[in-house]
């Protein structure tokens, strides 16, 4: 365990969803020197940093986790205590168009990262040295899918199943296996579906509540049943800092949300929740508006965390419930349309993809 906790942070995908409700919370809540180093895809919006651009705590590169040159002239520069390693692709949908930009961004771009920051390391003595983490942010979809019981915990063997599943499996496995060969102190957190404001509207509940304002159908793959666990964006932000902070080197914690839910309960929810928020006009309900379309390809059919180990060892649970940060969504897309209008109109957000099906 760390002696002391980092105040100064490298990270990556910082622009991004994730990313930036973590640097909000670094350099707002915490008072960290952050550094930010994304390469402004489609996902990344400055926007979303508009709250610490000002800090004198914050700074912005715009780079790619796959030039070595500069991966390596950043870190030695920044001098950090601890890298968070959040820049990624990673739509599922788009994984199965195109999944080319999946193994590069998620595969490659990783271990260009952790060559750098193992030079880095060695580079270091003393404390600076065993007070150093590498932290690898991933998902719970590297586990596969579950049945109608148990959970995800820590030691579940990997099953991907989806390009996008498959490039965090590989990119764990390289985290992990930097740690085992080099000494390199890793952490790495799988988390479940993340919710929440300035999330990009090419997902669930975002891309619902934007198509329920435009009065569009909302379209729910399937018969809907597909389940997921859904973790409010902030809280995973606090559990992001808890253990690149105090998280044992080597070891993997578990990031849920205590909130399972199928996919037609949730929209049903957004429904209501807009229904009550931005009426339609003549008493018209949202949820007429729910339609049910092609499932997509290999759709897992249920996923759930259990993070036990990070609540026993590291003291966080979630703040929030499904049903409050849900409604915090809902109020800031309304009250927010300046954010995310210029995405569906610049980058198709609300477009289907994903409908590429395997030959049999």
């Amino acid at each position: 365990m760390l002696s002391k906790p980092p105040r100064k942070a490298l990270v990556t995908g910082g622009a991004g969803f994730i990313g930036s409700a973590l640097v909000r919370h670094l350099v707002g809540d915490l008072g960290w020197s952050v550094t930010v180093v994304d390469k402004l895809t489609y996902a990344g919006n400055l926007a979303s940093l508009s709250a610490v651009q000002a800090s004198p705590h914050f700074r912005f590169v715009r780079a790619d986790i796959c030039d070595a040159a500069k991966m390596a002239e950043i870190i030695a520069t920044t001098a950090p205590d601890v890298v968070i390693h959040l820049a990624a692709e990673t739509h599922v949908d788009r994984s199965i168009d195109g999944p080319a930009d999946f193994i590069n961004t998620n595969i490659v771009g990783t271990c260009t990262l952790l060559e750098a920051t193992l030079k880095y390391w060695r580079g270091l003595s003393g404390s600076l040295a065993e007070n150093f983490r590498f932290h690898h942010v991933s998902t719970d979809e590297v586990y596969g899918s579950l049945g109608d019981h148990g959970s995800f915990v820590e030691t579940t063997p990997y099953d991907p199943r989806s390009p996008y599943s498959a490039s965090k499996a590989a990119s764990d496995h390289l985290v992990k296996a930097w740690g085992h060969t080099y000494g390199l102190p890793v952490v790495i957190s799988n988390c479940s579906n993340n919710y929440g404001p300035n999330q990009f509207p090419e997902k669930l509940i975002p891309l619902m509540i934007i198509k329920g304002l435009a009065g569009e159908p909302l379209p729910v793959y399937g018969k809907g049943h597909n389940i997921r666990d859904w973790l409010f964006v902030d809280d995973h932000a606090k559990a992001l800092a808890i253990i690149a902070t105090r998280g044992r080197a080597g070891e993997t914690y578990n990031v849920g949300g205590a909130a399972e839910r199928r996919n037609i309960d949730v929209v049903t929810a957004i429904g209501r929740l807009l229904d009550e928020l931005a009426p339609r006009p003549g008493n018209n309900s949202h949820l007429d508006l729910i339609s049910y379309v092609a499932d997509r390809p290999g759709h897992d059919l249920r996923y759930a965390i259990d993070f036990t180990k990070l609540r026993h060892e590291l003291g966080w649970t979630p703040h929030e419930t499904f049903e409050s940060g849900l409604k915090r969504t809902v109020r800031w897309y309304l009250d927010n349309r300046a954010w995310w209008t210029p995405l569906i109109e610049n980058h198709q957000a609300a477009s289907r993809r994903g409908l590429t099906r395997a030959v049999a």
